[in-house]
């Protein structure tokens, strides 16, 4: 876990590098900061809890620090989507910065998809409102990393652009 989630810290941070807009961009580094931290208590608490066997205590911590660093992830993922939407500056030939971009460009298509399509089966109400009932949920960053989860252990260090790969496959 606390792998990947150093892989969401790099990623976040490329990202706030190019973001456009100053707030989102710091917002973006103080969520990443954050969740490093996370992962450095996560790895302090697995490597106690090595030493003491099972204690109650040790377990109830290494699982609440895990739960701190799944909030931490996904605080990182809705600061990317805004700096996302707020608007990215063209990344450097560095295929990881290249790779960021290409993943965030995917889903930004999917939320304009998505936008274009309530746009035209509007359910909106009288005074122009969106109705909640059958409004289908906006496309998050959620569900492209989780796409992405089970195929790590396979995936080689630097692979080539292939048709059907999407971007941060190596990673997460």
């Amino acid at each position: 876990m606390a792998s990947d989630g150093l892989v969401v810290v790099k990623f976040g941070t490329i990202l706030a590098k190019h973001c456009l807009d100053q707030r989102c961009s710091m917002e973006l580094l103080r969520a990443a900061e954050h969740t490093q931290s996370i992962i450095s208590q996560l790895g302090i608490v697995a490597r106690v809890k090595a030493v003491t066997g099972e204690s109650k205590a040790s377990s109830e911590l290494l699982v609440s620090n895990v739960q701190n660093l799944i909030r931490a992830v996904q605080h990182v993922l809705r600061a990317a989507e805004a700096a996302c939407v707020k608007g990215l500056g063209q990344p450097s030939p560095d295929p990881e910065e290249e790779e960021v971009a290409a993943f965030c460009q995917q889903w930004r298509k999917n939320l304009s998809q998505h936008r274009a399509k309530e746009a035209l089966n509007s359910d909106r109400d009288e005074l122009g409102l969106r109705k909640t009932r059958g409004a289908k949920a906006e496309p998050t960053l959620m569900p492209l990393v989780q796409e992405q989860t089970p195929r790590t252990r396979n995936i080689p260090k630097h692979p080539s652009p292939r048709k059907g790969h999407t971007a941060m496959d190596r990673h997460l």
